[in-house]
C-alpha cells in the first residue's frame, strides 16, 4: 500500500522533483544494502535506471538547463554507469559512499533550481 501511494505522489512531481526524489530513493537503498549483495544489486540496478532517465531528460532539446549544467550531468551518468560495471556488488565502501553523496547532492541541487 506504501508503495502504491507513494507512486500516486511521484506523479504529481515536476521534473526535477522526480529526478530529486529517484536519486534519494536510490541513495537511500544502497545505504541501506551496505551488507546484503542481493539487495546491492537491486539497489545499484534502481541507481543506474535513475541515471539513465536523467542523462535521457537533460539530453533533449527542450530541456531548460545551460549547457554546462547538461554536460556535468551526462559525465556523472557516466561515471556512475562505468563506476558500477566495473566494480558491481563488490564495490568498496568508498565508492559506495560516493555514489550515494553523489546522489544526494544532485538531487539537492535539483530541488534548489526548481
Amino acid at each position: 500500500m506504501a508503495d502504491e501511494q507513494g507512486g500516486a505522489e511521484a506523479e504529481n512531481l515536476t521534473v526535477p522533483e522526480e529526478g530529486a526524489y529517484g536519486l534519494s530513493e536510490a541513495a537511500v537503498m544502497m545505504d541501506q544494502a551496505r551488507d546484503d549483495q542481493s539487495l546491492l544489486a537491486t539497489a545499484l540496478e534502481k541507481n543506474m535506471e535513475v541515471w539513465i532517465a536523467i542523462r535521457m531528460v537533460v539530453s533533449q532539446n527542450d530541456v531548460n538547463l545551460t549547457q554546462e549544467v547538461t554536460d556535468n550531468l551526462v559525465r556523472l551518468s557516466q561515471y556512475v554507469a562505468e563506476t558500477t560495471m566495473k566494480h558491481g556488488v563488490e564495490l568498496p565502501a568508498e565508492v559506495l559512499d560516493t555514489l550515494i553523496n553523489i546522489n544526494l547532492q544532485i538531487s539537492e541541487g535539483f530541488l534548489e533550481g526548481q
